[in-house]
């Protein structure tokens, strides 16, 4: 009997060992992140009679890399590399040197630009972050490249019907542009804003300095 005793005390003891939550504040916390961003693309420098409809997506998915610069890792830098997808809806035609020239008889009324990017943002971090808590408020700016993985141009005609063409030669292999996510925990505001144009000024019938700005959501997991 005494020894069941001592096998139901020795039991008791590893499970109240088991149960303590024992937290050890990390105090080499990184702030290397999962993150994605749902917004909107708006077009600037837009050609004349151009109009958006519906709502033109703006996807992105990546991780970062977090390096703190200060003692207290407020301060970091942070490289990263995702994947981009733009949903660009519009009237535009894209005339274009050779091959794929439509003209005014194309009668298209609707257009879509399907776009693919491998992007690599570089960002300047500040959060009031600590060792004991992944709850705080941040400010993210960076510099974004993105280099063309696709390019598909869907139209809607009175004339040719529905159609898709590869625009993949007339665009701008390289995006680049400067962005801004700020906010308190996952959900953060974003904006995004392209300095360079969406096409190659000479692969088009007629030259278009279109570039882009996005503004929507970007979320972070840790």
């Amino acid at each position: 009997m005494k020894k069941f005793h001592y096998i139901v005390l020795f039991l008791y003891t590893i499970i109240g060992f088991a149960q303590t939550d024992v937290k050890v504040a990390d105090s080499l916390f990184r702030e290397d992140q999962i993150y994605f961003s749902v917004s909107y693309n708006f077009l600037q420098n837009k050609p004349d009679n151009f109009s958006q409809y519906s709502f033109s997506a703006g996807l992105t998915a990546g991780v970062f890399r977090d390096f703190p610069i200060t003692k207290n890792r407020h301060w970091s830098i942070a490289p990263g590399l995702g994947y981009s997808y733009n949903d660009l809806k519009q009237n535009i035609e894209i005339q274009t040197v050779s091959p794929y020239s439509p003209t005014p008889e194309t009668g298209i009324v609707r257009s879509r630009m399907i776009l693919h990017y491998l992007e690599m943002p570089l960002e300047i971090r500040w959060r009031n972050a600590s060792p004991d808590s992944h709850k705080f408020w941040r400010i993210h700016t960076g510099l974004k490249a993105s280099y063309l993985l696709g390019g598909k141009f869907n139209y809607e005609s009175t004339t040719l019907g529905n159609g898709s063409e590869n625009i993949k030669n007339v665009l701008n292999k390289f995006q680049y542009g400067v962005y801004v996510s700020f906010g308190f925990n996952t959900w953060n505001p974003y904006i995004y804003y392209g300095l360079n144009p969406i096409f190659d000024k000479d692969k088009t019938a007629v030259e278009n300095n279109v570039t882009a700005l996005n503004i929507g959501l970007k979320f972070y997991i840790l």
